[in-house]
């Protein structure tokens, strides 16, 4: 079995703000927007002008939150109120997948996402992350229906504070780290295969224009660097996310990761921090205590946390906690070439605590 789900388009260039209603008039003249207060103020007043000059009418949601079952479910009955022939989400994560859940509860609705960050895959993957209104990691939501349009403006995102990018980039490079693995029992899994070849892609392009692109966002100009990098964090990981086969490959990183987040002292963390952080315990884990040099190197680069911050409690208790609080699936943990349980996990936690 080999599936791979993708959006029906994606387009990227410079400016594509001032046009979004050449991407929202051929489906609809009466759309709903959820977005965030710096989302809306970052592609504004230039996304206004283009729909009010196209006659379309709209009206703006905005997401202070996670994106949470209370905030899908109010999503929902606010276009069900307003009889909206077309969703726009426009903004980073939290803002998309909540748009994406709702699409994919609606067979109807037309689905367009704006990504005015870098910072996730979040605009193609086929998954919604469902958090707790703390933040707090509930599911991974499957879908069965991605976007008809992904747009994403460079110029929006080279305008976004560089952080953003480099945990787009960490959280990218993850795929490989993460599937990569799974290659020990399966080398013949033809969907493990593409997984792994479009993640190692990704991370071709981050060897080789990542730090280009970090300098160049941080100059806010829009660069051939920058532009590759941004697709590489969107398209290619968000590929990888999108081919299925028969056996599941789920990231170990990904679900240390999602412990994390209800981890109050860590919620100041990005994603991708939280998942560049995850990626070291997890080379801790399967090379035993000796973490790969070349992944060390890409974390410290990228500037992502390589310890804990400070924890409320005991230290070490609440270390203990974490690693037996750590969910993975045991059939794929089976799959992979390292052991997997709470005292190696442990070990790994503790091991961060000292300078590598």
């Amino acid at each position: 079995m080999l599936t791979i789900q993708s959006p029906r388009a994606y387009i990227h260039a410079p400016g594509l703000r001032k046009r979004i209603a050449e991407y929202v008039a051929p489906y609809a003249t009466r759309i709903r927007i959820v977005t965030s207060p710096r989302a809306w103020q970052a592609v504004n007043p230039a996304l206004t002008d283009s729909l009010a000059a196209s006659g379309i009418r709209w009206e703006v949601e905005y997401l202070t939150g996670e994106c949470s079952d209370v905030a899908i479910e109010t999503l929902k009955n606010n276009l069900e109120r307003q009889q909206a022939d077309l969703l726009l989400g426009i903004g980073g994560g939290r803002v998309l997948d909540t748009a994406k859940a709702v699409g994919n509860q609606l067979p109807d609705l037309r689905l367009v996402l704006f990504a005015t960050l870098a910072a996730t895959c979040a605009a193609w993957s086929p998954l919604a992350i469902v958090y707790d209104e703390q933040g707090g990691h509930l599911r991974s939501q499957p879908l069965s229906k991605l976007a008809d349009t992904v747009l994403v403006d460079s110029d929006v995102i080279a305008r976004s504070d560089v952080r953003y990018l480099k945990a787009g980039i960490v959280d990218a490079l993850a795929k490989y780290y993460e599937f990569s693995p799974y290659l020990h029992h399966s080398p013949d899994d033809l969907a493990l295969d593409l997984k792994v070849l479009t993640a190692r892609r990704a991370l071709e392009i981050f060897r080789q224009q990542g730090a280009a692109a970090v300098a160049d966002n941080a100059r806010q100009q829009v660069t051939p660097a920058l532009v590759k990098v941004i697709d590489a964090c969107i398209v290619l990981a968000g590929l990888a996310n999108s081919v299925r086969g028969a056996l599941p490959t789920p990231g170990f990183a990904h679900a240390i990761h999602n412990r994390l987040t209800h981890q109050p002292e860590l919620h100041h963390w990005l994603h991708g921090e939280k998942v560049g952080y995850s990626l070291l315990v997890q080379s801790l884990v399967e090379h035993r205590g000796v973490p790969d040099a070349e992944l060390l190197a890409l974390l410290r680069q990228y500037d992502m946390p390589l310890t804990l911050a400070p924890l409320s409690g005991d230290r070490a208790d609440v270390i203990r906690t974490i690693a037996a609080e750590i969910r993975f699936p045991p059939a794929s943990a089976e799959r992979l070439p390292f052991r997997i349980n709470a005292e190696t996990l442990t070990q790994a936690l503790l091991a961060t605590d000292y300078p590598f």
